[in-house]
């Protein structure tokens, strides 16, 4: 298993405030040691600064002293010496020093060679009572090589590094408690709507209705921002909600209506005895009944295919084949009725699926010949990459009404259910429109209805 992996698999776990409160307490914590090492180091190096310069005057005031044969110099406070002769016997030392050599061996080896030795006696942490700063480099007296010693004392020193620490820590361990502090606060504010918010949608879940997050009106923040949107979602889910309900209700409405129709005609046939005419009629009527199902489950079915784009193959379509394709069908009926269904097409090839386009419009026409009266006219023209396409009559046009639901699955004009048709014509105008990435609209004009379609062609 993988150490790092389960780490971050826990931490992941964590509630969101938690997380924030520790991101800052890390942050914060790296921040604050750096900037405590940095004043340490500062001030470290200013007292060593002191310290060697006063140790640097004084060993060179010791070795002109023993150079010269003269008594050794009193040194500042807290300052030691020891002269050592070539062998490493001590020849002088402060009565502190009880004549203890402080050189190593190799340390006297790098004097006589020429070298100048710098070391610490004692370290600063644990406090000890002896800790010394010493320089020692040769010298010559009588022609003989000497040591000469000097150290100073680091009690001051090391003293005001440690309170320092001391300080710095205190400092940075109550910052570090009001950072996280203050952290928490501010993440607990700024996650409390986030909290409302979520309180509300579980009320959602749990089936209360018209349920709205209460979104402050005078701000405008991210949070605000996704409350706004979620109130957006909630209300397309109700509206989504509502046609749905609508649907099963129109849905099982028109599936009831031929089935009841059948079940009458059947149980009337099998009532008494029938003639071989009055079987066939009964027959016929069921047979009509069937295919309005069978039309009716076709069209929810194409609905159905319609609501995603992966149906949809576009291809290069010659508009006047198209267009006289779809009016084909319908040429015998405006014959049989006396009406003119005229057609009028640009000579030009737009980029649609055939398979769908064709029967949208076909449906179009069918709307206009049986719901409509006078000349139905069809055109279709390109004008800057788009296909406009309108169906109009002579009739008097869609109720006021009915125009705002003319699309609606099983929207019809009239309340009655009884008439020819599905009410999911224009339906499928519409979800053709919109899967080829276009509109579909309609309105009334001075001599009667029409339905355009707007594509990208």
């Amino acid at each position: 298993m993988n150490p790092r992996g389960g780490w971050r698999a826990r931490l992941r776990r964590l509630p969101v405030v938690t997380r924030l409160v520790l991101a800052v307490a890390v942050t914060m914590s790296l921040v604050l040691t750096g900037a405590a090492g940095l004043v340490y180091w500062r001030v470290e190096t200013a007292l060593d600064q002191q310290l060697n310069d006063d140790l640097t005057t004084y060993r060179r005031s010791l070795g002109h002293a023993v150079s010269l044969g003269s008594p050794l110099p009193p040194g500042p406070s807290g300052s030691l010496q020891q002269v050592l002769d070539g062998q490493g016997r001590v020849l002088r030392s402060s009565e502190a020093l009880r004549r203890r050599p402080l050189l190593t061996t190799a340390e006297m080896d790098a004097v006589i060679r020429g070298g100048t030795v710098r070391r610490d006696v004692g370290s600063l942490l644990p406090i000890t009572s002896e800790t010394l700063r010493l320089q020692a480099r040769r010298v010559t007296a009588d022609r003989q090589p000497r040591i000469v010693i000097a150290a100073l004392r680091r009690g001051h020193r090391d003293e005001a590094l440690r309170e320092l620490l001391a300080q710095l820590a205190f400092a940075s361990a109550l910052t570090l408690v009001a950072a996280s502090y203050v952290g928490y606060r501010t993440a607990r504010a700024a996650l409390r709507p986030v909290e409302r918010y979520r309180s509300g949608a579980a009320t959602l879940a749990e089936g209360a209705p018209n349920t709205r997050l209460d979104v402050p009106g005078d701000r405008d923040d991210e949070i605000t921002r996704l409350g706004h949107t979620l109130n957006h979602m909630l209300d397309r889910l109700q509206a989504a909600a509502e046609r749905e309900r609508q649907f099963v209700a129109d849905a099982s409405h028109e599936l009831r209506t031929p089935l009841t129709l059948m079940r009458a005609e059947l149980d009337v046939a099998l009532h008494r005895p029938r003639s071989a005419d009055e079987l066939t009629a009964t027959l016929r009527s069921v047979d009509t009944e069937v295919q309005r199902l069978i039309d009716l489950a076709n069209a929810l079915l194409d609905l159905e295919e319609l609501g995603s784009t992966r149906h949809l193959t576009r291809s290069r379509v010659r508009l006047t084949e198209l267009v006289e394709a779809a009016a084909a069908p319908h040429l015998a009926t405006a014959e049989r009725t006396g009406r003119i269904l005229a057609v009028e097409a640009a000579d030009t090839t737009i980029d649609a699926d055939a398979r769908w386009l064709q029967p949208a419009i076909g449906n179009l026409l069918d709307n206009a010949l049986r719901h409509g009266t006078g000349a139905v006219r069809l055109t279709a023209a390109v004008h800057e990459g788009r296909l406009l396409l309108s169906v109009t009559d002579e009739g008097a046009g869609f109720p006021p009404a009915f125009l705002p639901r003319a699309f609606d699955r099983f929207a019809r004009a009239e309340a009655s259910r009884t008439s020819e048709g599905s009410g999911l014509g224009l339906a499928f105008v519409q979800a053709v429109a919109g899967a080829h990435g276009g509109t579909a609209h309609a309105r009334n004009t001075e001599h009667g209805s029409a339905v355009i379609l707007d594509l990208p062609c």
